[in-house]
């Protein structure tokens, strides 16, 4: 996902100059150290400030989609790996943008991992989903049209 979207100028200057958490415990694997120095985690307030959320509604996400799991540290400060933020990211426009109930965003998003992990995105996949959001908005739309209009024939 491009977070490019998301991101601020000024706010990425910030994230980009906090380094990797070296309080988090790694096996003592040369490799596995070495490509955990490469990896980036993120604090709870990093990703808030990038998402525009609140850490609490993070923490509360946390306990409703199984998906995102981040990582603590041995203060118990959580750790966002990038596959984190980009699920927080996937969780919020389901919400916010597209009118899923939690329920639901968390049903689209198990079926559409499951879907991803077999076989890999392609443009015949995108064009799909790019209909089916069309089709929801539509849907939508219609929805409140005719409540509208429900509410007009009430009052006469």
């Amino acid at each position: 996902m491009n977070l490019s979207l998301y991101i601020n100028p000024l706010e990425t200057a910030t994230i980009a100059a906090s380094s990797t958490r070296e309080d988090f415990p790694m096996p003592n694997n040369g490799t596995a150290a070495q490509i955990a120095t490469e990896k980036k985690l993120y604090r709870i307030g990093e990703v808030s400030r990038l998402a525009d959320l609140k850490p609490f509604v993070l923490r509360y996400w946390e306990t409703e989609f199984p998906m995102l799991e981040p990582l603590k540290s041995p203060g118990g400060s959580r750790l966002y790996r990038q596959d984190d933020v980009d699920m927080v990211f996937r969780i919020k426009r389901l919400l916010y943008d597209e009118g899923f109930t939690i329920a639901g965003a968390r049903r689209h998003l198990r079926e559409h991992n499951s879907a991803a992990e077999t076989d890999s995105r392609s443009v015949n996949h995108a064009a799909e989903e790019a209909a089916q959001l069309l089709s929801r908005k539509m849907l939508l739309d219609l929805r409140d049209a005719l409540h509208a209009f429900l509410t007009l024939l009430e009052r006469r």
